[in-house]
């Protein structure tokens, strides 16, 4: 049966960030992830993880100025020093909620300048390594453009490209079933064949990001097919409500802790 992690930056918005564990545990989730946890301190957040003996799956490196409209700064020359802090900032993090993966944004460039594929590369080694001594996995997640236009890493391919070559250890795949529907498509396929290297499953239904109960993709056939490949690891629900969160937990009573 899938583990599933509720990301709290798009489910139980209903509550203030810190009440959203309280949430998601009393709906029956064992994990959790989010996107960014910075503003919040770190003892914080362990202390709540701790109240509800909750697993922290996962949480993304600084994006940069996320205001501002930056989505990661690893393919931006002349950000490598701010990538480097960026790691250290994370670090903290992790070692305060025991996360063992973290995601690099790549940011917003074009995949054929060569500086900024030097530049992402640079960072996606240096992250890596660094990591690799405290235990931790480093993913990158290809994102499809129709959501993040311009995105750096938008190709499954090209991240399986780099991961196979880089070969480090610790180096693996996001793979957000949501955005390789909209990107390749061929969900299942990709799923078995990227397995060995991936490290987080993300999920919500296509089109429209909702909950995995219908639209484009058969999720309790992909659920089932999850667990037939033998993957051992979080499945993040980085889906936005139709409604309220808990109208919208129909899907997931029947894996919810009791």
């Amino acid at each position: 049966m899938p583990a599933f992690a509720a990301n709290l930056t798009m489910m139980f918005s209903e509550w203030s960030f810190l009440d959203r564990f309280d949430a998601a545990a009393e709906a029956g989730f064992t994990a959790v992830e989010y996107l960014f946890p910075y503003e919040v301190p770190p003892e914080a957040i362990a202390e709540r993880l701790s109240r509800n003996d909750l697993q922290q799956a996962l949480f993304n490196l600084p994006p940069g100025d996320w205001a501002a409209g930056e989505r990661g700064i690893a393919a931006l020359p002349g950000r490598f020093d701010q990538v480097k802090a960026d790691v250290e900032r994370a670090l903290d993090y992790a070692e305060a909620t025991g996360v063992k993966r973290l995601h690099l944004m790549a940011g917003l460039a074009d995949p054929a300048d060569a500086l900024a594929a030097a530049a992402y590369r640079h960072s996606v080694v240096y992250a890596a390594e660094r990591l690799l001594d405290r235990g931790i996995d480093l993913l990158i997640e290809p994102i499809n453009g129709r959501n993040m236009p311009g995105y750096f890493l938008k190709d499954f391919g090209v991240a399986e490209s780099l991961i196979t070559e880089l070969g480090i250890a610790n180096l693996r795949l996001q793979f957000d079933i949501y955005h390789r529907q909209i990107i390749h498509g061929d969900v299942t396929m990709a799923l078995r064949r990227l397995m060995p290297i991936t490290g987080h499953i993300q999920i919500a239904s296509v089109p429209s990001r909702h909950e995995p109960d219908g639209e484009e993709l058969n999720y309790p056939y992909l659920f089932e097919e999850i667990d037939r490949i033998g993957y051992n690891g979080f499945v993040g629900c980085e889906y936005t409500p139709r409604s309220s969160t808990l109208d919208g937990l129909g899907w997931f009573k029947p894996f919810a802790r009791n």
